[in-house]
């Protein structure tokens, strides 16, 4: 008998990224909706209704709110885990084998100043603020970026989270938070596939730490490692596992995957979250938003893409005759003169709709969730040489082109410690919401740099990739 497992209703997962953004656009968008519905080539035309689903909620909050809720409960609804509906499955104790817990407590002594390194060095104290204000002077962080940056800086006793235990699904992920956060002596739970490398790896790491480290262990076992779990086959276990927990959680969802699993361990992911917040309500939840996607902004970050428009370079002198001979696809202009708000639309072809919609979903729970009044980290961070980026010759050669565009690309090392101070600020400051959920999505972004482009940014995006061949090459 085969295990059950998360999966789609159909071999198509077109159909269902559709399903889902034509639901979630229904109500508060209906012309959107029917143009969802209508689209005859998805995988070519998915960006603009992406774009769309962004749109329709600026200068109404209920109706970016009703976007969220009900893309959501339709991306619920469709998947289904074995034969089960997945809102059904997750809380069934017949589908979960019994888990219990492998604990580590790390020997190093906790950190107890916020350090970040960056090209070589690590930056502290009066370095960091040094270089924090060039990000923001080159529009490459926002200022409210810089501000929970040195909130954090002012008050290290935050970094050991008191009281919160981090729940890191996608633990040994390369822009997740968990190493930083056992350098700084915080509880936590590693969460990541049952395969002896990434567990052994994760035990060391936990070792080496200053903090305690939680893992699910399994009673009996057929897998490469006693501990571990297939958020995709044992979701209701991890569930009841999680339920047993003490303490109060901050449930963070930091997987990858290629492809369609990306879309199904976001979803595994999204069960997890809805089941805790109803079982335990003061759960937290954590993402980083990736920034190849849509966002709104406003007079900060317009007003410096104006700046860098205007301003004479090599790519201003050729942007006419590139125009020309492009047929007005390069260096389009990324917003209309006078603009006081607009929408910086950074989705990358080359991601493909399953990444846009995994994505996605993980804003629309962040949305759904500061609405209902639980506690939610979610900051954009910037483009980043991760291993699952740079294995796509295309997106490697774009970043190592995207300088001569104004973009700063980091260093995995560089912005998961960034993201993780910014998540201790998140869970520590105790910001209220914004009136509207995209300004939420605004505060504390590390863009880097897309935001403040004077380009569109796939307008740019070939040209970049162009340099970056050169660049590689060399």
């Amino acid at each position: 008998m085969s295990q059950a497992a998360l999966r789609f209703p159909s071999e198509s997962t077109t159909s269902t990224a559709r399903e889902v953004l034509a639901s979630a656009l229904r109500k508060a968008d209906p012309v959107g909706a029917r143009a969802v519905e209508q689209e005859t080539n998805w995988r070519r035309h998915y960006l603009a209704h992406y774009v769309r689903a962004v749109e329709a909620g600026i200068g109404d909050a209920a109706a970016a709110r009703q976007i969220a809720h009900d893309g959501l409960q339709a991306a619920q609804e469709q998947m289904l885990f074995g034969d089960v509906p997945l809102p059904q499955a997750i809380d069934s104790a017949a589908l979960a084998q019994m888990l219990k817990t492998h604990t580590v407590t790390g020997t190093a002594e906790p950190e107890t100043e916020l350090s970040v390194p960056y090209r070589g060095e690590r930056l502290r104290g009066e370095a960091l603020d040094a270089q924090l204000v060039d990000w923001c002077e080159r529009g490459i962080v926002t200022s409210s970026c810089v501000d929970a940056i040195r909130t954090v800086m002012a008050n290290p006793d935050w970094l050991r989270l008191e009281g919160d235990t981090v729940v890191v699904l996608g633990a040994g992920a390369e822009m997740g938070p968990l190493r930083a956060l056992q350098r700084w002596g915080a509880e936590t739970v590693a969460i990541d596939l049952p395969r002896a490398d990434v567990q052994e790896r994760l035990v060391e790491q936990a070792a080496e730490g200053a903090g305690v480290t939680h893992l699910p262990a399994r009673i009996v076992t057929k897998a490469s490692a006693d501990t571990g779990a297939d958020l995709l086959v044992d979701l209701p276990a991890v569930a009841e596992w999680l339920d047993h927990l003490p303490g109060r959680l901050v449930l963070g969802n930091y997987c990858y995957a290629d492809g369609a699993t990306h879309v199904l361990v976001s979803m595994a992911a999204d069960a997890l979250a809805e089941h805790l917040l109803r079982e335990r309500p003061d759960t937290g939840l954590s993402f980083l938003a990736t920034p190849t996607d849509v966002y709104v902004v406003d007079g900060e970050d317009i007003v410096n893409a104006e700046t860098k428009y205007r301003r004479r370079s090599l790519t201003a002198a050729a942007r006419t005759p590139l125009r020309v001979v492009s047929g007005g696809r390069l260096l389009q202009r990324q917003y209309p003169p006078g603009a006081v708000i607009g929408t910086c639309d950074a989705l990358v072809p080359q991601q493909g709709p399953n990444y846009a919609l995994a994505k996605r979903l993980q804003r629309w729970r962040a949305t759904d969730a500061i609405a209902s009044g639980a506690r939610v980290s979610l900051n954009v961070a910037p483009a980043t040489r991760t291993r699952s980026v740079v294995k796509n010759k295309a997106l490697a050669a774009a970043y190592a082109g995207a300088h001569r565009f104004g973009v700063e690309v980091f260093d995995p090392a560089t912005s998961n410690v960034l993201m993780a101070a910014l998540l201790v600020h998140d869970l520590r400051a105790g910001q209220a919401p914004s009136d509207e959920p995209w300004q939420d999505e605004h505060r504390g972004a590390a863009h880097g740099g897309l935001w403040t482009a004077a380009y569109h940014p796939r307008s740019a995006l070939g040209l970049a990739a162009v340099i970056g061949i050169g660049a590689l090459r060399g």
